[in-house]
């Protein structure tokens, strides 16, 4: 795993030097826009990069550079849904540092979004792989980048309205769980040619993972870190994100609790506020029915997984992968 993330991170190095060198030849005052591009694309766990990559062993293919080159483009899929989520959120930081629109205002920011997801599809068809390889995963990238958007839309659409269990996790699975899980791996997975019965036992195992994955994550944004999530406590408390921890908090708690929640929630949101929201969670042991979703899905993934029959080395690393994307650490 370690040696995957290495080589990604090259070739998105690579890449990335190589565009913003054409970017400044066009006019050197962009040398702000170029620096936020970079550091967009800088830090994280390569996550997507893995699923593909590992997607494409599970179909019996070998070890190529080409192939990691494609599954590096999936990095700038998902750095350009953070720059494009921090402005939405109005979120002053990611990963410890400015976000990209506290550090060059909103407009500039939608920019550098807007030319990650270019530089997305031009990493991804120049990774090397053959064109018919290639052309029969453009479904699969254009039903990714549909419901990242759908599943942005409905956050959007549903965000202070009343929290519902379903609903939350119809937006997990489209905003972050396609993207992050399901797809990576069909995609990879098809480039490889797996058979139908390959890629829906794949789908079996990603779509309770990729849902795992974001319920992990909205713990994080309320009980994490902020050392290690680099982002604040406050964001999806403040933002009134229609999550299923928010959600299971109100269907549980008491009367009393309930009353108090919507009243901070109705307001401008303080730390105190948010402090007294999260012990009004821990009340209601909202967020170990969460946890107890996670391990289910992951549970889910790992039976999903065993049926598959994947070579050795590919079912390996998919099962550790279950274990770092739901885990605690």
């Amino acid at each position: 795993m370690a040696d995957l993330r290495a080589r990604v991170d090259r070739a998105l190095e690579e890449f990335v030097d190589g565009e913003i060198s054409e970017l400044l030849a066009l006019d050197p005052e962009l040398s702000p826009v170029a620096d936020q591009l970079r550091l967009s694309v800088t830090g994280g766990k390569r996550v997507r990069p893995a699923f593909c990559y590992w997607g494409w062993r599970a179909a019996g293919q070998p070890d190529t550079d080409a192939v990691v080159r494609a599954a590096a483009a999936l990095e700038l899929v998902h750095a350009a849904a953070i720059v494009h989520d921090d402005v939405i959120d109005c979120s002053p930081l990611r990963r410890g540092g400015p976000s990209a629109q506290e550090r060059l205002g909103e407009a500039l920011a939608i920019m550098v979004g807007d030319l990650l997801v270019v530089w997305a599809g031009q990493m991804f068809h120049a990774s090397g792989l053959p064109r018919s390889f290639l052309g029969r995963v453009l479904p699969l990238w254009t039903a990714m980048g549909r419901e990242l958007v759908a599943g942005e839309c409905l956050e959007l659409l549903r965000t202070g309205a009343e929290p519902d269990v379903g609903r939350s996790l119809t937006i997990v699975r489209f905003k972050t769980g396609s993207y992050t899980v399901e797809r990576p791996l069909q995609i990879g997975a098809m480039l490889g040619g797996a058979t139908a019965a390959t890629l829906d036992a794949l789908a079996a195992y990603a779509r309770p993972l990729g849902e795992a994955f974001q319920l992990r994550d909205d713990l994080r944004g309320v009980f994490g870190d902020p050392a290690r999530t680099g982002k604040s406590l406050l964001d999806d408390l403040a933002g009134r994100k229609p999550t299923a921890l928010l959600a299971l908090t109100l269907a549980e708690a008491c009367e009393l609790d309930r009353r108090r929640l919507r009243d901070l929630l109705a307001g401008p949101l303080a730390p105190d506020g948010a402090a007294e929201i999260r012990e009004i969670m821990l009340r209601c042991k909202a967020p170990h029915r969460v946890r107890q979703m996670i391990d289910e899905r992951a549970d889910a993934a790992r039976a999903a997984l065993a049926g598959t029959r994947p070579p050795p080395e590919a079912a390996d690393a998919l099962t550790r992968l279950i274990c770092e994307v739901t885990s605690d650490d």
